[in-house]
């Protein structure tokens, strides 16, 4: 299987431009994938195009990233202001940590410099270790997503509400989970208009229940948790109208 960036003939900066600035109304952003299962051996080039796409549109630009080539350094010394950086807490190789227990300096820099980091924890994204380190060196995610596909729906990702609960059983504060996955993500699309109950916001909502017992967890490396902590849903909030389940 060839990745959608492994050949540079797949991709279409010019009607890529095209696309979303026709679609400037449901159109948040650029989104790339580089790295060797992604990309092959092509390197910064798939990130590189998108950078000019997303320049062109006015856009922010997401980057996911995977096993080298490129590196992790290769790829935040490119990335602006309010671009993203997905698989943020993703296992070795690419990910943000020192063998030592540090955090690489390229992530701090870029951190200073307005790159956005968020989980995307997705079937290989996400390790309890690099988790435990990054946040014990008070490297928190702007974002927690679940990056939910077909190869993880059935585990170890399952859904967003697993993703949140993980963070908790690792010592997140649950405010800091909840704004993670609302008002931050909202605030990297540019729609101030979500993720918030602000007068005036859209009246969306999802009704959580924070559970105690004992739950078992799963990281994107087969390493297991056990935690004493859930999110449940129990309704939703559509347009100011409850809906039960």
């Amino acid at each position: 299987m060839v990745g959608e960036s492994g050949d540079l003939r797949l991709m279409a900066p010019i009607d890529a431009v095209e696309v979303a600035l026709a679609n400037r109304d449901t159109i948040g952003g650029i989104k790339v994938r580089v790295g060797f299962h992604a990309s092959q051996n092509s390197g910064t080039a798939p990130l590189d195009i998108a950078l000019k796409v997303a320049e062109e549109a006015g856009l922010p630009l997401m980057a996911h990233i995977d096993v080298p080539p490129p590196t992790l350094e290769e790829v935040l010394e490119r990335l602006r202001p309010g671009d993203i950086l997905t698989h943020c807490f993703r296992p070795f190789p690419n990910n943000p940590t020192t063998p030592e227990g540090g955090v690489r300096p390229a992530v701090l820099e870029a951190r200073k410099r307005g790159v956005i980091f968020d989980i995307g924890h997705g079937m290989g994204s996400f390790a309890f270790k690099t988790a435990r380190t990054m946040l014990a060196n008070g490297f928190a995610p702007d974002c927690i997503s679940s990056d939910v596909h077909a190869l993880c729906i059935d585990g170890p990702v399952f859904d967003l509400l697993t993703t949140m609960s993980k963070f908790l059983c690792l010592g997140f504060p649950l405010a800091d989970t909840v704004r993670a996955a609302t008002d931050a993500p909202a605030k990297a699309l540019r729609r101030s208009d979500l993720g918030t109950l602000r007068p005036g916001a859209a009246g969306d909502a999802s009704v959580l229940e924070l559970e105690a017992g004992e739950f078992d967890y799963v990281d994107s490396t087969g390493e297991r948790l056990t935690g004493r902590t859930r999110l449940s849903a129990r309704a939703v909030v559509i347009n100011g109208k409850l809906l039960e389940g």
